[in-house]
């Protein structure tokens, strides 16, 4: 019995040590960005934790609609996006097309993305209408769809119509359940949760990404990006 406790304690600590690290790791990013709370266009700062194994935040499932790539891989991109975020948008139009291409497609990477409300209920609607093209198999046609059309340096105007129109560019096939969906409050306490969980993190600014024991803040050049997953898959080994 001891020696059950002991393992027990032993497992809690290193999953304290790891939030602890990864906090750590958020806030060099933060401070060095020097930006606020928003949205970071800004070069973002890298910082090592402590313990390499994966975040508990990583899902691995097969059957996740917010994942993109082999639930095998090497490494995952953990991202954090708010659809009204103007260098969300800047990320998923000029850098995750080359991603897909030289990471995801290679089976070098999987893609898992949370989302965040940073600008209102806006976002929050947004994160629901995204879920609800996801319960179709859509959920990344969805994010594109917002992102190709969103302002320059602008957060993106989402009324309930233009979120059903979004349904209808991404090719959601049924558009009555999509419209139902965006009421279903299951989604809705889902994005909530997402939010909460990543203000619980330190997560407050976007884009923002994890991968193996490493941060990156901002919608960086594609060179930064494949420094930062290069150097995470040879880590995994």
């Amino acid at each position: 019995m001891k020696r059950t406790r002991r393992r027990r304690y032993r497992r809690i600590a290193v999953v304290a040590a790891t939030l602890v690290a990864f906090l750590g790791v958020v806030l060099t990013a933060q401070l060095t960005s020097g930006r606020g709370p928003v949205a970071t266009p800004s070069p973002g700062a890298s910082g090592a934790a402590s313990d390499t194994r994966e975040f508990t935040l990583v899902r691995r499932d097969q059957s996740d609609p917010m994942a993109l790539g082999d639930v095998d891989a090497p490494v995952v991109l953990v991202e954090w996006t708010d659809m009204r975020c103007p260098y969300c948008a800047v990320f998923s139009r000029d850098t995750l097309p080359v991603l897909l291409r030289e990471y995801v497609d290679t089976g070098k990477v999987r893609i898992e993305v949370h989302d965040v409300a940073y600008f209102g209920e806006q976002s929050e609607n947004a994160a629901v209408a995204a879920r609800a093209a996801g319960n179709q198999g859509k959920f990344f046609a969805y994010l594109s769809a917002v992102y190709e059309e969103a302002p320059d340096g602008k957060h993106a105007d989402l009324p309930r119509e233009r979120l059903i129109d979004f349904a209808r560019q991404a090719g959601v096939p049924d558009i009555s359940r999509f419209t139902a969906d965006l009421d279903d409050t299951g989604l809705r306490a889902a994005a909530q949760a997402s939010n909460t969980k990543a203000a619980q993190l330190g997560v407050t600014s976007v884009p923002f990404f994890v991968a193996g024991d490493r941060a990156l803040a901002g919608a960086q050049p594609i060179s930064v990006f494949r420094e930062f997953l290069d150097a995470a898959i040879a880590k995994a080994g």
